[in-house]
């Protein structure tokens, strides 16, 4: 860069001389051939978004766009320095002294946002063709904290201050650093726990048995990770919590279960055998039913009021509203088995025996 405008600055300076007009001319030269550089690269860019649209990829488009802002920022900076130049050359100041060091400064700001645009769309490109969410968001906010350090030593170094330096501080300092923030510390490696074993994405369904915590992720950060609960509620959990608690996952069942206990009365006790022996046919036959899973239907105990058997079964599906009308079609079929076969469902009943009472009361109550 510094090259460049050096180069540019003395081409000027010799076509204005060539011109006679001096220091007026070799301004409004810099300026229009600022503009024409402006006008010829976005002339450049209509092209180029042509040859973009027409390709089978949006790798193309995402480096256009991370790269045609910078760029148009270049060229003023290029000539807003060349025009510093030579106004710090008539005045004759210690201006001159520090436009290389602002150049140098500027054109790593441009090249650190042009690629941290980059890893924003190539973020988005990732995540829109289907990856998953917690690892891009990841490996985009490494790749973020990456080009903040090096742009930070680069822009350190141009200002001539001593990177070693600075490295042995961090040494001595990060020492003093990490006993203050330990908590900090001890939630961004909870993060990398979270990252590289994945017990959960965003998007799961978790809870805890350990805590009161259970939602749908919607964000993990370095330092926290973002919860809703089923009431709305955000809820900001500490990713230290998660190295220290048992999490489940139910987004990742394969199956719901179905398990439940009937009771019919005792007088329909010669018809438990044929009620047990339709619900499991039932169950069976069942298309929303997991054949391949676990099936029971069988007698299992004399309750205080009732003949129990239970159901044991698994759904296809673990979409939870899906599984509940399943639910609901299954006990309604076995309600109907029970009446079907001239049976009932079972309610708590008391019998009361009374035994004959003696004369000697029988007559004293006439």
């Amino acid at each position: 860069m510094q090259d460049i405008s050096i180069f540019g600055h003395q081409l000027l300076k010799s076509a204005t001389e060539a011109l006679g007009q001096g220091w007026a001319a070799e301004v409004i030269l810099i300026i229009a051939a600022t503009l024409v550089l402006t006008l010829c690269w976005r002339m450049l860019g209509k092209r180029i978004i042509k040859l973009t649209e027409r390709s089978h990829t949006h790798w193309d488009n995402i480096l256009w766009e991370a790269l045609n802002g910078p760029v148009s920022w270049l060229i003023l900076l290029f000539g807003v320095s060349m025009v510093a130049d030579s106004v710090a050359e008539r005045i004759d100041s210690n201006l001159s002294d520090y436009l290389p060091v602002v150049r140098q400064v500027l054109l790593e700001a441009l090249l650190a946002l042009s690629a941290w645009r980059l890893t924003n769309s190539g973020e988005n490109e990732f995540i829109d063709s289907g990856r998953d969410v917690t690892t891009v968001q990841a490996v985009g906010k490494l790749l973020k904290a990456s080009i903040i350090v090096v742009v930070l030593l680069t822009v350190f170094q141009s200002l001539g201050i001593s990177i070693s330096g600075l490295l042995a501080f961090g040494g001595v300092g990060g020492l003093v650093i990490g006993m203050a923030a330990k908590d900090l510390l001890a939630n961004f490696f909870g993060a990398l726990v979270v990252y590289l074993d994945k017990p959960f994405r965003v998007g799961d369904w978790i809870r805890s048995p350990d805590r009161q915590i259970e939602g749908t992720v919607e964000r993990i950060g370095f330092r926290v990770t973002q919860i809703r609960t089923f009431d709305q509620r955000p809820l900001y959990v500490p990713n230290s919590v998660f190295t220290q608690i048992s999490v489940e996952n139910p987004s990742r069942m394969r199956n719901r279960r179905i398990y439940e206990t009937i009771g019919i009365r005792y007088q329909d006790v010669g018809q438990l055998e044929t009620v047990v022996s339709r619900v499991k046919s039932m169950l069976e036959q069942h298309p929303d039913i997991d054949q391949q899973q676990t099936l029971m239907a069988n007698f299992t105990s004399f309750g205080a009021s009732s003949l129990d058997f239970f159901i044991y079964t698994f759904t296809k599906t673990t979409n939870w509203v899906e599984y509940h009308r399943i639910k609901q079609d299954v006990l309604l079929q076995i309600i109907a088995i029970i009446h079907d076969a001239g049976a009932d469902c079972a309610f708590p009943t008391q019998t009361l025996h009374i035994d004959s009472l003696p004369e000697a009361v029988l007559s004293k109550g006439q």
